[in-house]
């Protein structure tokens, strides 16, 4: 692999800016100043360092992002911007996608992944990690909103769900919930159940991610290496689901 390659897929720089620190000396190849961009490098056996601090190269990579309103789960879209328009240019290019979705009107957490294989352990169907949501509603839940939540609602149209943890705000104008599957706009649908209707929606966990405080709406990073374990560790345990592989908007 050519060492600004290396540089630009590893997420620390553009192709134009990895080029230009390789000429400028700011990177060593196993201990020497390298001078050549298109110098091939082997990516497991060779020491990159970028003003002399290591470069680890990933061979996915794996971004939060604080999703805003007006934005699809799509990579691509003839009409509307998508999620991934919102990552740096340089890891557009590794052609990351949505590890499942929201509604175009519900904010907070996704995941944007290359990783084909983990994003399908973790949204396969019989296998939902956990998802947490924080709503508010336009009438008061009524009182019997917890129960019927936890013992698995049946929806106007027959669809039976699975078991959901519902904790209503003080006011009951709103709350959260836990859902273990991804039905298409499931919260939304619940709330219509309910005799209620959702006015806002957001993602706060999902699996073992919670949603970065720090991240202003439409702002990304990439997953800590503690994250990025956590996330391979919940997908071991729903493991592999056979089926259909589609993911809805479970809003």
């Amino acid at each position: 692999m050519r060492t600004d390659k290396f540089l630009t897929e590893s997420g620390f720089l553009t192709r134009k800016e990895a080029v230009k620190a390789v000429r400028c000396g700011r990177v060593t190849v196993n201990g020497a100043t390298a001078t050549d961009p298109a110098r091939h490098i082997d990516p497991q056996a060779d020491t990159v360092c970028l003003d002399g601090a290591p470069v680890r190269y990933a061979p996915f990579v794996y971004y939060m992002l604080n999703k805003p309103t007006g934005y699809v789960s799509a990579t691509e879209d003839g009409q509307l911007p998508t999620v991934v328009s919102l990552l740096p240019p340089e890891i557009q290019k590794r052609c990351p996608f949505p590890c499942g979705r929201l509604d175009r009107d519900t904010v907070g957490l996704m995941l944007l992944t290359d990783d084909g294989a983990l994003a399908h352990r973790l949204l396969a169907p019989k296998n939902h990690v956990p998802k947490t949501y924080r709503f508010a509603c336009a009438e008061p839940l009524c009182p019997e909103a917890e129960a019927r939540c936890a013992a698995g609602m049946t929806l106007a149209d027959g669809e039976q769900l699975k078991p959901a943890l519902l904790c209503p705000a003080p006011d009951r104008m709103g709350g959260e919930i836990t859902l273990s599957e991804g039905k298409y706009h499931q919260i939304k649908r619940m709330a219509g159940a309910l005799s209620n209707r959702i006015t806002a929606l957001e993602r706060i966990t999902f699996g073992p991610l919670t949603l970065d405080p720090a991240l202003r709406r439409g702002e990304c990073r990439p997953l800590t290496d503690d994250e990025i374990d956590r996330l391979r560790r919940a997908a071991e345990t729903a493991g592999t689901a056979q089926g259909d592989r589609t993911a809805h908007p479970a809003n």
